[in-house]
């Protein structure tokens, strides 16, 4: 299993269209059958905080979502929105173990 925290900073004025380009995003990517799950959540003290929960079920499973249409369609669609680069960092789940996962 491999997971990846996305972090993403949204400019307020493009909240509303940054949940509907990640909303498609999401429905597809948990479609893809390396994905075990995929999280998408809002900060509650700040709407423009949004993190993306990715867990992969191989090493691979990454880079084949980062080849699809919908990740590609999102990808574009949500870069101007950002009001700062998004940041991913990679985890390995301890517990619960990675079996809970799938």
């Amino acid at each position: 299993m491999h997971l990846v925290l996305v972090s993403v900073h949204v400019k307020p004025e493009a909240v509303d269209a940054f949940i509907a380009a990640t909303l498609d995003n999401v429905k597809n990517s948990v479609q893809e059958p390396g994905i075990a799950r995929f999280d998408f959540i809002q900060q509650a003290d700040d709407p423009t905080r949004f993190m993306l929960i990715e867990v992969y079920r191989d090493a691979e499973a990454p880079a084949r979502h980062k080849e699809t249409a919908h990740y590609l369609r999102w990808r574009d669609a949500v870069a101007d929105m950002m009001a700062e680069p998004r940041s991913g960092v990679r985890y390995t789940p301890i517990f619960p173990d990675a079996t809970a996962w799938v």
